[in-house]
Parts: structure tokens; C-alpha cells; sequence
């Protein structure tokens, strides 16, 4: 799963002040003239047929709401604070079947991930369905601070940040910093930034496998399967289910570390364009532990209704799910290196032309394109509106097989279809609204502007999105 995020910029205003030096009086433009409070929300939902905690087969069902709110602050005339904390809550067809073996149905009672030794009396679940675990629903937050320094010519800056995210089984602690250099009377930039995030996973398993972590081979008469009729392919009751290829997760600490540089340049009065190149490299757990994995050298098991298994792998199976082989296996290590450039240009006092392009390589075997073209158009002083389009284009992993296509031989696997050869279509359009003398105010914080977005997302392996988003932007009184 994986969610689309749009980033807002915080810009600057610079205002003057009569500062002493020297008995002589001089004027420096400020970084920032006055405290800005930026607030966003937003709602995105998806769908598609390539679950990936059903074994890349099943709903992909996924709606989130998320908001944020950026606040940033000058320190000085030369110092800035911003920080940006946010709240996304999400509901997921796919994520709530990491257990989906419910008493009542596959959208009925109450069973909990964490509580997989209560006796399920007579089970069922699908993967074209969501179920009512703890995972069926969950939230993250976040928070980002980040602190900058201008020189006083504005030629040089450096900033550092620290950042933290949690979620019902993912904890996140980052930090990093950057510098950036002007020449050439500002029309020339290059920067260099650095991030560490030290990440930890809280594995939670599929609840078959579960099971068997806790009790071992003679797992089909303890805890959770207790009672429970195991099926095989032929529908006929079968103690032959044993996983023997699982092994318990000994390493849940991911770790990532990047290194960015770029380099812009204003070419003319309406040509600006930049280039830039990131290194990243992530080591540790970089599978997700609750991703199924069904190989095709195995019997298949199954637990709820024996006669959905003839149509399982089709939205008519209502009342049986299969059961796990293992679990997504990857290296524990991945290099990037993604490189792009930006070419904006000033076609006239209506129209702007801003595009983007990013080659993207990897050391699993993924190569990618991704190429985005916007033209905002300046309705008046107030209204401008922009049209947008994105293409995105890669190459499949070496590690990847769709559903019950991998052999148990392997050494690693993952039917996770973002992981997959697919194209990607993205169309949007956005309108933003300038106030320019901030009229409308919210106690001692002027409005500056409004912003929307709405964007559709289509990609060939059938997964199609759709996010909208509010911003806000105010300004405090002077």
C-alpha cells in the first residue's frame, strides 16, 4: 500500500528594518516578516484486485484522512522555525485481513490481531472483503522540526530538523540537515542536504502464522485454530497445513540515510531550471511482516466455507480464505538513486509552463520514469488555476511474482504489486486564491491564500486513487 503525499512550499517574505552598525544606518531584509500558520487537510481513496496481505490477490480497498499544520516562525531577522506536525487516519480492506478469520463473517465480529488465541468458533473470510480486526482502521502522526540560519547577505543558509512518526506498528525517528550557497547575484544555487531516520517495526504476522510461531508444529490444536476445520484444495478436512518455511522475524530495525544535492539556476528573466541527485540507502527489516506469500510448489489450506475455494481467487468467494505459506522475504539492504531536473518558464503575464523529470535505479532491479507537466493560468490578481499531469513508468523487481507464482526454493519473494512492472496516469487540476491584503482574518492571523487540489490516479495493473486537499495559509498582524 502506498499512499500519494502533495507538499506544500512555505514561502518567505522579506521585509526591512533600520539596524545600528558602525554609527551608520543600514537596512536588512528579514528571512521571514511575521509568524505564518499553514493548515492542510486532505482525503484520498483507492482500490484494486492486488492485496498484498492476501498474496498480491484481493481488495485493495483504502480511504485516509489526513491534516497537518505548519507553523513558521522568526526567531530574528536571520533565524526561522517551522514546525509541522500531522495526523492521518486511514481505514484499509487489505490491512484489516492480516487477520481475517472472523466468527461472525468476514465484516462482522470483534476479534483483535493481538488476541489470536480466542477460539474462533466456525470462521470465515475472504480477501475481497474486509474484516474487523484492530487492522482494519489505523493512525499516524507526526511532527517535524526544522530550524534555519541566514547569513547576513542571504548567500548562505543552513538548516537542521528532527522529526518523529508513529503508528499502530511503526515507529520512526529522524534527523538531518543542510546547506545551501547563492552566487552570481542570487541567480545561481546549489545545496546539499542529509537525513537519518532509525525506524522500528512492531511485526505483526498473519494470524496463521502467528499460531505457529507460538505453538509450533502441533499449532492446529492450540489457540486460535483450536476447533477450527482446516480445508484443502479439494474442500475435504485436512490436517496437512504446516507453514515450515516461516521463520520468526529476529531483526525488526530499519534504518535509512540519504544524501541530497541539486544545483538551480535562473537562466534568463523567463527560463529557471535545476537538477539534482539523491543516494539513499535503507538496511534492515525492508519486507512488511504481514505480506503473504502463497508458493505454487505447496498444497493449499483453507479456512471458512469449502465451496467458495472453486472461485477464490474472484469477488464471488464470500466465505473462504487461504492460508499462508509464509511471509514477503526481502534483503536486508536497498541502494537508490533517483536523479531529475526541473525546467520552469514565464510565458506571460497569464501563463507559466513548470515541468519535472526523474530517472529513478535501484540495486533491486527496479528502473523508473517519472515526467509531470503544469501550467498555471492567471485568471486576475486573485484566481490562478493550474492543470496538471503525471507519468510514471518502471521495470518490475527481480524479487517480484504475482499471486502463487513463487517457489519455495527461492531465497526471496514479494507479490507486492508496487514492486511490479506498471504504467501510471495521474490527472489533476488546482485553483489558489490570493488574498492580497489579507482581509479575512481568524483572530490575529490574516488569510494570505487558499489552495486546492484534486488529482485522479490510474495505474495499469488496475489500482486508481483519488485525493483532494485543502490548504490555508495565514499571516500574523504586525
Amino acid at each position: 500500500m502506498k499512499k500519494y503525499i502533495f507538499l506544500l512550499a512555505l514561502l518567505g517574505g522579506y521585509r526591512s528594518f533600520a539596524q545600528e552598525k558602525d554609527s551608520t544606518t543600514v537596512f536588512k531584509k528579514r528571512v521571514l516578516d511575521a509568524t505564518e500558520v499553514d493548515f492542510l487537510i486532505s482525503y484520498y481513496k483507492q482500490d484494486g484486485v492486488h492485496s498484498s496481505v492476501s498474496g498480491g490477490m484481493g481488495s485493495e480497498k483504502l480511504t485516509d484522512l489526513a491534516s497537518n499544520i505548519v507553523i513558521t516562525m522568526p526567531m530574528n531577522a536571520d533565524d526561522v522555525l517551522t514546525v509541522d506536525a500531522g495526523l492521518s487516519a486511514y481505514t484499509s480492506a487489505s490491512s484489516s485481513n492480516i487477520n481475517p478469520f472472523n466468527s461472525s463473517g468476514a465484516s462482522g465480529g470483534d476479534d483483535d490481531d493481538d488476541d489470536d488465541d480466542d477460539k474462533a468458533g466456525s470462521p470465515y473470510g475472504t480477501p475481497w472483503l474486509a474484516s474487523s480486526g484492530a487492522s482494519a482502521q489505523d493512525a499516524l502522526a507526526s511532527v517535524t522540526i526544522n530550524y534555519s540560519h541566514s547569513s547576513d547577505d542571504r548567500n548562505f543558509i543552513w538548516n537542521a530538523d528532527v522529526s518523529f512518526s508513529n503508528e499502530y506498528d511503526y515507529t520512526s525517528i529522524g534527523f538531518g540537515g543542510g546547506l545551501a550557497k547563492l552566487f552570481n547575484e542570487k541567480n545561481t544555487e546549489l545545496s546539499l542536504k542529509a537525513n537519518v531516520y532509525l525506524d522500528q517495526w512492531r511485526p505483526i504476522l498473519p494470524t496463521e502464522l502467528h499460531e505457529y510461531n507460538q505453538y509450533g508444529n502441533n499449532f492446529l490444536n492450540n489457540g486460535y485454530f483450536s476447533g477450527v476445520t482446516v480445508y484443502n484444495q479439494n474442500g475435504v478436512a485436512s490436517n496437512g497445513y504446516l507453514p515450515s518455511q516461516f521463520e520468526e522475524i529476529k531483526s525488526v530495525n530499519r534504518n535509512s540515510y540519504s544524501v541530497s544535492f541539486s544545483f538551480s539556476q535562473i537562466v534568463t528573466k523567463k527560463l529557471q531550471g535545476s537538477i539534482f541527485f539523491d543516494i539513499l540507502k535503507q538496511q534492515g527489516l525492508l519486507s512488511t511482516p504481514y505480506h503473504r506469500i502463497y508458493f505454487a510448489d505447496k498444497e493449499n489450506y483453507y479456512i471458512g466455507q469449502p465451496q467458495y475455494i472453486s472461485v477464490y481467487e474472484t469477488p464471488q468467494n464470500v466465505g473462504v480464505y487461504r492460508l499462508a505459506d509464509d511471509i514477503e522475504r526481502l534483503p536486508n539492504t536497498r541502494f537508490k538513486l533517483p536523479i531529475g531536473a526541473r525546467l520552469n518558464y514565464y510565458i506571460n503575464e497569464h501563463f507559466k509552463l513548470r515541468t519535472y523529470y526523474r530517472f529513478y535505479t535501484d540495486d533491486w532491479g527496479i528502473q523508473a520514469h517519472t515526467a509531470n507537466i503544469e501550467v498555471p493560468i492567471k485568471l486576475n490578481d486573485h484566481f490562478t488555476v493550474y492543470p496538471m499531469y503525471r507519468y510514471y513508468t518502471q521495470t518490475e523487481s527481480k524479487y517480484f511474482a504475482p499471486f502463487e507464482t513463487h517457489v519455495s526454493t527461492e531465497k526471496y519473494y514479494t507479490s507486492d504489486y508496487d514492486l511490479s512492472t506498471f504504467n501510471a496516469n495521474q490527472y489533476g487540476v488546482g485553483a489558489t486564491y490570493l488574498d492580497i491584503f489579507t482581509k479575512t482574518h481568524i483572530w490575529k492571523f490574516g488569510l494570505k491564500n487558499v489552495d486546492f487540489r484534486y488529482n485522479h490516479y490510474e495505474r495499469s495493473d488496475t489500482l486508481s486513487a483519488d485525493i483532494v486537499s485543502v490548504a490555508f495559509k495565514f499571516v500574523m498582524d504586525k
